[in-house]
């Protein structure tokens, strides 16, 4: 796909074809399969993508941080290709086959922790989340699970009884399932305590050792607390340096094991190979999906061995899970990552976003906070920065502006507020440059 002027929009939009297109999704697909952007995509590549229309769009969403190596690479085309040629589907449950194996290698090799690990590939990242809680029950005996308020694990219904965001995930789709416990994370922005970092020594940490384990779970009963390093759907949350030393510490104390879920922040997207490295600490298990296999399905979960070794044959899995392409895929996504030095380039393309999103919040006074790491960043708009008051129809006129001028953006947050970018991590200097220069135009006329 060439491109002779990126962003190029020629027509109103969205465009004739496209909204000939929608109108056709609005009769067959149900409101539930909401759609941030309403254009029409009929190809990409790179950092581009071009509606059925002929309009091309800086693209700073990469389908929620998934195309992150940019849309449609060429290697990765071709081992999609070549492998389709070779095996498409067999099921692992059927025989086996070596790109399950060949990942579940690499993958062992790349995720922190040096002891002895275990892997399970399977479609979403809701099952790996799924099958995360299932490994830990079932090796620990323990039926119950902490999570966080604001977080997001996902659609199925254990994934969305983890998830601490009522609206939109949670609506009409109770009761749900038994034994999780919900406790503050660490948004420091908003503190539901009325304490400022560090002068409040954690209590959000604490809280959990002094109100959730002694007034609605005993610790016993816990099997593990699951979080995500930076809260995605929440608005891109991050936890102060010391967070999850403490965090672990206390799931060390009780015996109770640690899920860190780096379905959005794994793979590069934050300046390290995963997120949790910023704050050194090795989990128990791991649930990665997303960018893994840069838009394949495909997601996984690495935990230690003492809680794989003797799970009940036959009690894990799926059709489809580990599908060979999508795991030959996989593999080469890690190569590309490793030969290209992509965390490199994530940490630098991070510090550039930064920079520019720091001199945004000294000019614009609707911008409360700048946070994230890497080059997953998000700007959280309030009415006032005294009040903090929450300002999200200002986030959807920012991101109606971007759109109108060619540049495809993300909301996020507990009340929709928040700005997220996701830029491909080998997104072009030049159109890098173009997508802020738009967004901050866009500020301007908010």
């Amino acid at each position: 796909m060439k491109m002779t002027k990126v962003p190029n929009i020629v027509t109103p939009l969205p465009g004739p074809r496209s909204r000939a297109l929608l109108k056709q999704r609005n009769d067959l697909i149900p409101p539930g399969v909401y759609l941030v952007q309403a254009v029409t995509i009929a190809e990409s590549k790179g950092a581009v993508m071009t509606d059925v229309d002929g309009n091309s769009y800086i693209d700073f969403t990469s389908g929620i941080g998934v195309t992150s190596l940019g849309h449609c690479v060429d290697e990765i085309v071709q081992t999609i290709s070549d492998q389709a040629a070779k095996l498409i589907h067999s099921c692992i449950h059927v025989v086996n086959y070596e790109p399950y194996l060949e990942l579940a290698k690499r993958l062992i090799e790349v995720t922190p922790g040096d002891f002895k690990k275990r892997v399970i590939m399977l479609n979403s990242g809701s099952e790996a989340v799924e099958n995360a809680v299932k490994i830990v029950r079932q090796a620990t005996g323990r039926p119950c699970l902490i999570s966080f308020e604001n977080s997001f694990h996902g659609r199925t219904y254990m994934a969305m009884t983890l998830t601490g965001k009522w609206d939109p995930y949670k609506v009409g789709y109770g009761p749900f399932v038994p034994g999780v416990y919900m406790t503050p994370f660490a948004y420091c922005y908003r503190c539901p305590f009325q304490l400022e970092y560090p002068g409040c020594g954690l209590h959000c940490v604490h809280h959990i050792e002094k109100s959730i384990l002694k007034t609605q779970v005993p610790p016993e009963q816990v099997g593990a607390i699951i979080s995500e390093p930076i809260q995605g759907e929440g608005g891109f949350i991050t936890p102060p340096p010391d967070y999850f030393k403490e965090l672990k510490a206390l799931c060390d104390e009780h015996c109770i094991k640690l899920i860190i879920d780096e379905i959005q922040t794994g793979f590069a997207r934050t300046g390290k190979l995963w997120a949790i490295e910023h704050w050194r600490v090795e989990p128990d298990l791991m649930t990665m999906a997303k960018a893994i296999a840069s838009g394949l399905p495909l997601s996984a979960v690495v935990a230690k061995d003492e809680l794989m070794r003797d799970i009940y044959p036959g009690s894990l899995g799926g059709t489809f899970g580990g599908n060979p392409i999508a795991c030959a895929t996989a593999v080469k996504v890690l190569e590309i990552i490793e030969r290209e030095r992509i965390v490199e380039r994530s940490a630098e393309l991070g510090n550039r976003l930064r920079k520019r999103l720091d001199e945004f919040y000294d000019e614009f006074e609707i911008i409360g906070e700048v946070r994230g790491r890497g080059p997953m960043l998000a700007m959280e708009l309030v009415k006032d920065r005294a009040t903090k008051k929450p300002y999200p129809e200002a986030a959807s006129k920012i991101m109606k502006a971007s759109l109108a001028s060619g540049l495809l953006t993300l909301k996020a947050g507990l009340y929709n507020n928040a700005i997220r970018l996701h830029p491909p991590l080998t997104i072009e200097d030049e159109l890098l440059e173009k997508g802020m220069t738009i967004l901050e135009d866009a500020f301007r006329r908010a």
